[in-house]
């Protein structure tokens, strides 16, 4: 990354700090910075969705088996849970099978809805037989569930790494519907093992998974603050 400085033995932190705040108080952005970590994430990306649509279908569907053992032991069921799930795309875990088995146990399902580029998701509920709309890239939606807000948001990862930072498509909407949502959400994400990475250059807009679930390992978790 460009503007990083070179330390010396002399070197070190200045005493005061200020100068690094902006007029809010918050740590100031290095535009260059920015600029090279979505260079980065941009090519990161392309190569992690490449490496993810070739791998082998039976091992894809025994991983996500897994995914679903895993959230059935880490997810809180009770009758006030909401499940955000997802339809997939790209090769990403395959849940529907998992989120009929719950619905038909009463768990009530939610699917996400972009509405528009820029914009936050809302969230519609879904249920079995459920009539579907088609949104943005063509995926569907209920499209006459009412919104909800879930409790539990599952969300697929293109790459994560051990802190449990998540690097999606670069479209920023789950980032930004987090940021506004109302409670504390359990937030998951999911993908395959060959998407852990060293880090994702965490910028101050994202936002780390509670857990990361592959179907390979045990789950990753960050730590609580």
């Amino acid at each position: 990354m460009t503007g990083e400085r070179d330390s010396g033995d002399d070197a070190g932190s200045p005493p005061c700090f200020l100068h690094e705040l902006d007029a809010t108080g918050s740590p100031r952005v290095d535009p260059q910075q920015t600029l090279d970590v979505a260079r980065w994430r941009k090519a990161e990306r392309e190569r992690l969705i490449a490496a993810r649509l070739k791998l082998d279908p039976e091992y894809r569907a025994a991983q996500t088996l897994g995914i679903m053992q895993d959230l059935d032991r880490i997810i809180p069921f009770t009758s006030e849970t909401i499940v955000s799930v997802y339809w997939p795309i790209r090769g990403e875990p395959d849940l529907r099978p998992w989120m009929q088995a719950k619905s038909a146990k009463g768990i009530r399902i939610a699917l996400p809805v972009a509405l528009a580029l820029g914009q936050p998701l809302v969230f519609r509920e879904w249920r079995l037989g459920a009539p579907m709309a088609r949104g943005l890239w063509n995926i569907p939606y209920p499209a006459d569930g009412v919104e909800v807000v879930p409790t539990v948001v599952l969300a697929p990862v293109v790459g994560f790494d051990p802190a449990c930072y998540r690097l999606g498509y670069g479209g920023g909407f789950f980032d930004r519907t987090l940021a506004r949502m109302t409670g504390s959400p359990l937030l998951i994400g999911l993908g395959y093992a060959h998407a852990l990475i060293n880090t994702i250059f965490p910028q101050p807009h994202d936002i780390p998974m509670n857990w990361v679930v592959t179907g390979a390992d045990a789950p990753q978790c960050r730590p609580a603050s």
